[in-house]
């Protein structure tokens, strides 16, 4: 990188000593690597409870002597209760939501490059950037300990409808202790949560490099960004009804609970709440979740793309637009969540009509990822491969989702397994795909080595046909009626035909997930092993390949850089390779 490319700053030391430096790290590299850690140990455990609750579908009443040996009460003999089913259905939805897709992406990538990206040498507030890592740490151990305690986990699912789970103990187990602790661990993980996103809003705001216009970042900066607002919205309100649910259940409270309400033939003592109340608060914070979840996997998406295709990004102001149409009408669609709730069909129509328009930004992106692979120089990396499945998935599960956002056929398919098989692709599959693809695109320069490229890409072609296996087939069960949250299915005449289903779909689970070892050999054994990585291997523009592998800790040695180009220029007319660093100043040709 040429001197006239550079800005003296003051040089930051690195902390000394393993605490300082490892645990109470204010060094926004180390933070973004304890939360990309945190999500692998979330995700690989609530993978494991998947195998549990597939197992259990297709052979219930199977002895499992594990489960004995650590849930006593819940597998008696080692048999799965429908009540300890439900328990891991919740479990695994809360851990893959909260501490897997919305940490990862964010909390992982965003916290390490953004900085990077922008010519910072740290974010906007390091002690911040911190205290909301170990506060989502503790959020993850309130969590688990749910599992433990008298009653063991919830069974209110991850969206903890009251006015079950606002009664305490008396409406079931794990809805006593186990359930509080899950209040307690989401408000937590919320107040982590708001503390990033003001880091990252004003972070990418205050702290750009001299030339770094807000149109010279790259999408994955913009994209983190938009998070960071929805962020900002979103986790504020959910922090707010978990905090009068708490209330409903401890202080004598009735925002939830309706009144006359009889359980277990005891009348509960409430005036009149509104269980509806909670639907409209979680759902204004769980649909912007989805894009808290999928837009950071957008960027990272967009990146490759360019990258891999040797072109600049197609139509790169409109994917910016785009990024900020989809975050505003994610705020104004989460009664199509609500559609069997009751509501006006006037106030139904007005939601469906609105979920409708925003495939108009989403089908922006997807033609200019399309846009930006036509009649590119394609290089079929293993993060090519998992950017090009992120966009099969993405148009995958929008096209089911048409169907649910039209309150007549939402009605027939609500509850069923066409709704878990759409967001699970759209939401779940995709956004796991982006993290994928980050992970081996930027895995080198987050740890100076290499992961093998021919087991990244047989690791993708058993990720990308099993996924489509999994979830493809619950779209016929739901569409035949097939409900969701039944533990076992051998009770139901009309259920019997799919049976055969069932157990291709469980298959092919167990086939996917143990191929995810694959990515964990591949990861763990490059860390230490791996060839050693060069500065820029992928011979790519933007100012994290400018820096050495891994980066210093203030990043820029003191000299922070000057931008002179966009992200995305490659094969510029005029150039000698067919990229330019954001850093190269341009020529008279270019």
């Amino acid at each position: 990188m040429a001197d006239a490319a550079l800005t003296s700053h003051a040089v930051h030391e690195a902390p000394t000593g393993f605490i300082r430096k490892w645990i109470f790290s204010t060094d926004h590299k180390v933070i973004g690597i304890q939360y990309f850690f945190l999500a692998l140990f979330s995700v690989l455990l609530g993978m494991i409870l998947s195998i549990f609750i597939r197992f259990n579908l297709v052979w219930p009443g199977t002895e499992i002597p594990l489960l004995e040996t650590f849930f006593p009460v819940g597998a008696p003999g080692g048999v799965m209760t429908p009540e300890f089913y439900l328990s891991f259905l919740t479990m695994h939805g809360t851990l893959m939501v909260f501490f897997v897709l919305t940490t990862a992406p964010q909390g992982g990538f965003g916290n390490y490059f953004l900085p990077i990206q922008i010519g910072a040498d740290d974010m906007a507030f390091p002690n911040l950037n911190m205290l909301s890592f170990w506060f989502t740490f503790v959020a993850l151990v309130v969590l688990l300990a749910a599992f433990f305690v008298t009653g063991g986990a919830p069974i209110s699912g991850w969206t903890a409808y009251p006015p079950l789970s606002a009664l305490g103990e008396i409406a079931g187990p794990g809805l006593g202790t186990g359930q509080t602790l899950w209040i307690v661990s989401i408000a937590i993980f919320c107040v982590a949560a708001l503390l990033g996103a003001l880091n990252f809003i004003t972070t990418t705001i205050d702290m750009r490099t001299e030339g770094m216009t807000l149109m010279r970042m790259p999408l994955t900066v913009w994209s983190w960004f938009v998070t960071a607002i929805l962020g900002l919205l979103a986790f504020g309100v959910l922090l707010a009804a978990g905090i009068l649910l708490l209330m409903d259940r401890s202080a004598g409270t009735s925002f939830f609970i309706p009144g006359g309400l009889v359980v277990s033939d005891q009348i509960i003592d409430h005036k009149g709440g509104s269980p509806l109340l909670w639907q409209h608060l979680f759902w204004f914070f769980g649909h912007p979740e989805v894009y808290i979840a999928i837009l950071p996997g957008m960027g990272v998406t967009s990146q490759l793309l360019s990258t891999f295709s040797r072109k600049p990004i197609f139509g790169y102001r409109a994917m910016v637009y785009a990024l900020f149409g989809i975050g505003i009408l994610g705020f104004m669609v989460w009664g199509h969540h609500m559609f069997m709730s009751g509501m006006s069909p006037y106030t139904a129509i007005f939601f469906s009509l609105l979920t409708t328009v925003i495939a108009v930004p989403s089908a922006i992106k997807t033609f200019n990822w399309l846009g930006t692979l036509w009649r590119g120089n394609v290089r079929l990396t293993t993060p090519m491969l998992f950017a090009v499945g992120f966009v099969s998935l993405f148009v995958t599960g929008g096209v089911s989702g048409l169907f649910l956002n039209q309150p007549s056929t939402d009605i027939y398919l609500h509850d069923t397994y066409f709704v878990v098989a759409h967001f699970h692709i759209i939401m779940g599959v995709a956004a796991i795909f982006g993290i994928f693809g980050g992970t081996y695109y930027w895995f080198s320069k987050m740890f100076g080595r290499q992961m093998s490229e021919f087991w990244g890409k047989v690791h993708f072609g058993f990720t990308f046909v099993g996924v489509y296996a999994i979830f493809t087939p619950m779209h016929f069960l739901g569409m035949a009626g097939n409900p969701r949250r039944y533990a076992e299915l051998t009770g139901f005449d009309f259920l019997e035909p799919l049976a055969s289903i069932h157990l291709f779909i469980t298959i092919a689970a167990f086939i996917t997930i143990a191929s995810q070892l694959i990515f964990l050999i591949n990861f763990f054994w490059s860390l230490f092993k791996g060839k050693k990585a060069e500065i820029n291997p992928w011979q790519a523009t933007t100012l994290e390949w400018e820096i050495p592998s891994p980066p210093p800790h203030d990043n820029f040695a003191g000299k922070l850089p000057v931008v002179y180009r966009g992200a995305y220029e490659y094969s510029v007319p005029g150039e000698p390779l067919d990229y330019s660093m954001q850093t190269a100043p341009k020529t008279a040709e270019s």
